[in-house]
């Protein structure tokens, strides 16, 4: 696949005439809704939601961009639903937190079905041969995924390609972290997912996007900008150009250009143009990842300990909730209440599986990701 098309649109704010007239722009330039939904067809859209964060954290689209796409998507005469499963708590209070419930109530838009499965065959996954779906997304005639544009710990950057993991029910996700131990692995799954949802449509919210400490304690920053795409991997790497970072250290491209997702080659820009965004100096991850030459045990053990980015507690910003504890996926737990609840909770390294969940999670932004020395100086 070459030539896939990206629309850039400019978009300054999220006053709601002007993200609407932005959202009709994007679809515009690639036919219109229309060209997506057929009257009468139960369309699913999935937002980012993390957990749910008011829209000034920018953790997921803002309201003004969600309620531009429901109604763009309700003239074209699709029955909508919408949803994802958060990573903590339910699809309705993720999304009242971040502001889109009232939204979708005012539209008469439920919410579908993201806590319960169905597992489903995919013989021609190149990772994974079989998956558990939201029942939501499964019932649905198709799937319109609704991204935001911020970093992320360990695929540096989430966008459209990794949005799709919120199609996984509640727990199954954090199986995901734990069978998937290490980037590779979890990336090939991202785009194994994908070739098997086929969403119609990517669109993805920059308007306001994160950098730094993402994808939920970074920090705001405007990019002003919304983009529009069918291939997930040209509207990432498009990302990836807009910020100035090698796309080739994001696996999720990498390895939805090998696997035929789609191509980060020959991108047709289309709307604004693309040094209109030009953000050299957004703050995203550029250190290369550290290998070693030998994948025995040994090593495997060493990297971990003394090589891989590891996630750190700020004592002074942790309240000791626990959260981190409750959401690690690792068995046994990489954290405890080593001293008592009176200190934060304690890791051990040797368990850690490095997904980062904690840090993503943290309600209180006292978790980082931090390269120990000699990681830092092997990825120089």
């Amino acid at each position: 696949m070459s030539g896939s098309k990206v629309i850039l649109v400019s978009c300054d704010n999220y006053e709601e005439q002007a993200v609407k007239e932005a959202v009709q722009r994007g679809l515009a330039l690639l036919g219109g809704a229309q060209q997506f939904v057929k009257p009468g067809e139960k369309i699913v859209i999935k937002p980012n939601l993390l957990l749910g964060e008011s829209p000034d954290h920018c953790v997921s689209p803002h309201p003004a961009v969600f309620r531009a796409v429901l109604e763009a998507f309700q003239v074209a005469g699709a029955q909508l639903s919408f949803g994802d499963s958060p990573g903590f708590g339910s699809t309705k209070m993720a999304a009242r937190a971040a502001g889109l419930l009232h939204i979708a109530e005012e539209l008469n838009v439920p919410i579908a079905d993201f806590q319960n499965g169905d597992t489903f065959s995919f013989p021609d996954g190149h990772l994974i041969k079989q998956f558990t779906i939201a029942r939501g997304v499964t019932e649905a005639d198709g799937l319109i995924s609704l991204s935001k544009f911020k970093t992320h710990a360990l695929t540096r950057v989430t966008g459209a390609i990794k949005n799709q993991f919120g199609c996984i029910p509640g727990i199954l996700k954090a199986e995901f972290h734990s069978r998937m131990p290490n980037v590779d692995m979890f990336s090939k799954m991202l785009v194994d997912l994908n070739l098997y949802l086929k969403p119609r449509l990517y669109i993805m919210d920059g308007i306001v996007a994160m950098e730094g400490n993402g994808p939920r304690s970074g920090t705001p920053t405007p990019m002003r900008v919304l983009l529009f795409s069918i291939d997930p991997v040209a509207l990432d790497a498009t990302v990836c150009r807009m910020i100035h970072l090698d796309e080739a250290m994001v696996e999720p491209i990498v390895y939805g250009n090998q696997f035929g997702l789609g191509s980060s080659q020959d991108i047709e820009i289309l709307g604004d143009p693309v040094e209109k965004f030009d953000a050299p100096n957004f703050v995203v991850n550029r250190q290369k990842r550290a290998t070693t030459a030998k994948p025995d045990a040994f090593n495997n053990s060493f990297m971990r300990n003394y090589v891989t980015p590891r996630p750190v507690i700020t004592a002074e910003k942790c309240i000791k909730c626990g959260r981190c504890v409750e959401v690690c996926p690792a068995e046994p737990k990489a954290l405890s209440w080593a001293n008592g609840k009176s200190q934060p909770p304690v890791y051990d390294y040797s368990r850690c599986i490095r997904c980062y969940c904690c840090q993503e999670l943290c309600p209180h932004e006292a978790i980082t990701v931090v390269t120990p020395l000699l990681g830092r100086i092997i990825g120089r």
